[in-house]
């Protein structure tokens, strides 16, 4: 059951990686200025964020299965739209679509595994399905590249919507709601679920948690930094600064996608225990913003990809962010505590790509990945700040009545 639900979320990671390398030919064919680029790829992932809260309102009202069916269609939808659009809006409506149907793509993983699997292994199977989820990644790297160059962007588009149709059935097929008697320990489901009142004033509570705006501010900057560099810049990057071809592009993205796979099954198994993960999480940031910097200003090609490589290899430590939720709240807030999560993973993502777009836009196309560099470093740096000043807790915190 959690391959199939890890092939939605697959596809999600494709969605938002593809304009990595169609938003070269994107920017050919409809004229558009850095800024329309951000705006029109922005809004899958402001769709996505915007979402989280229902989707984990969803999932403990109704349930996995009910929810991942319900909301993945669109994607299918939203892609076909994409693909025949003849104007920007088109695309954005598109993007948006999309966004709003893989919302519910992760979360239904990491739900079901804080669920039916023990404390102790959450990391673990998080890193496992993150990696796994890379799949998605590697059609968005040479696959499509080559897909693009033979016939057009349009069928890249197309291709996703087969798949996603393809993973919808996988998770119709395959994927039911285990009974509380075959789920682990420690991770059982609660007996009775909340009312919808009462499950929106669960996210009050837990956004009135004290260790919850350090983990916001975190996540709001680490992974966005990866998916603005790997889903937005890449293809741009290394064609205008460098000079290379689409497809060397997609075989960069190719090679991201591939550490993508294995780096958070690799931070999963070296995450330090809930004792010390709170002083290693700043960490792999602060590397992060060293490799932003290097970007910013280098013009070596060598060089500037095995500071991409360095990036896409730190991503992994996302999955200590995960784990880092699964220990701070009880697992009777599992969904609501992960949308919470989620939605700032992926309003930062919106951020950084809108924010960056708008940068980008200020300065001549061969001078703007300094600033945009520099701005991605500047967040990265700023989130990691907040996390360390903030306060935490080292222990679950029971939940209220309401909450409950």
């Amino acid at each position: 059951m959690l391959v199939a639900l890890v092939s939605g979320f697959a596809l999600s990671q494709a969605y938002r990686t593809v304009a990595g390398l169609l938003s070269v030919p994107l920017q050919a064919d409809f004229a558009l200025s850095a800024n329309a680029l951000g705006v029109i790829f922005g809004a899958f992932h402001f769709a996505f964020g915007g979402m989280q809260l229902l989707m984990g309102l969803c999932i403990d009202l109704f349930g996995i299965r009910r929810t991942i069916l319900m909301a993945f269609p669109l994607t299918v939808v939203g892609a076909i739209l994409s693909g025949l659009a003849q104007s920007p809006t088109g695309l954005t409506v598109g993007q948006a679509l999309i966004g709003i149907g893989c919302s519910p793509a992760f979360i239904v993983c990491t739900v079901f595994i804080a669920r039916h699997f023990p404390q102790e292994r959450f990391a673990a199977m998080s890193g496992f399905a993150m990696g796994l989820g890379g799949l998605g990644l590697i059609f968005t790297g040479t696959p499509l590249a080559w897909l693009v160059e033979v016939l057009n962007w349009r069928w890249g588009f197309f291709s996703l919507a087969l798949l996603s149709a393809l993973a919808w059935l996988l998770i119709f097929w395959r994927v039911f709601e285990p009974t509380p008697a075959t789920t682990a320990g420690d991770s059982a489901p609660p007996a009775s679920k909340p009312s919808v009142g009462q499950a929106l004033l669960g996210y009050v509570d837990l956004l009135r948690m004290r260790q919850t705006a350090g983990i916001l501010a975190l996540v709001f900057v680490v992974y966005a930094s990866f998916i603005t560099l790997r889903g937005l810049w890449l293809g741009p990057f290394l064609v205008e600064r460098f000079g290379q071809s689409l497809v060397f592009s997609g075989n960069v993205a190719l090679v991201l996608s591939v550490i993508s796979m294995f780096s958070p099954s690799l931070f999963g198994r070296f995450d330090p225990g809930n004792a010390r993960r709170r002083r290693w999480l700043p960490v792999i940031p602060g590397c992060m913003v060293l490799c932003f910097l290097g970007l910013a200003f280098s013009q070596h090609l060598g060089m500037s990809i095995a500071l991409i490589m360095a990036v896409a290899i730190f991503m992994g430590s996302t999955i200590w962010q995960y784990a880092n939720v699964r220990h701070a709240y009880p697992v009777e807030m599992a969904g609501r505590a992960m949308a919470l999560f989620t939605m700032f993973m992926f309003l930062g993502v919106a951020f950084m790509q809108f924010l960056t777009g708008q940068t980008g836009a200020l300065l001549p196309t061969g001078d703007r990945y300094t600033t945009v560099f520099c701005v991605m470093a500047v967040m990265v740096g700023m989130g990691t700040l907040a996390y360390m000043l903030l306060p935490q807790t080292t222990a679950p915190t029971a939940p209220t009545p309401a909450a409950q």
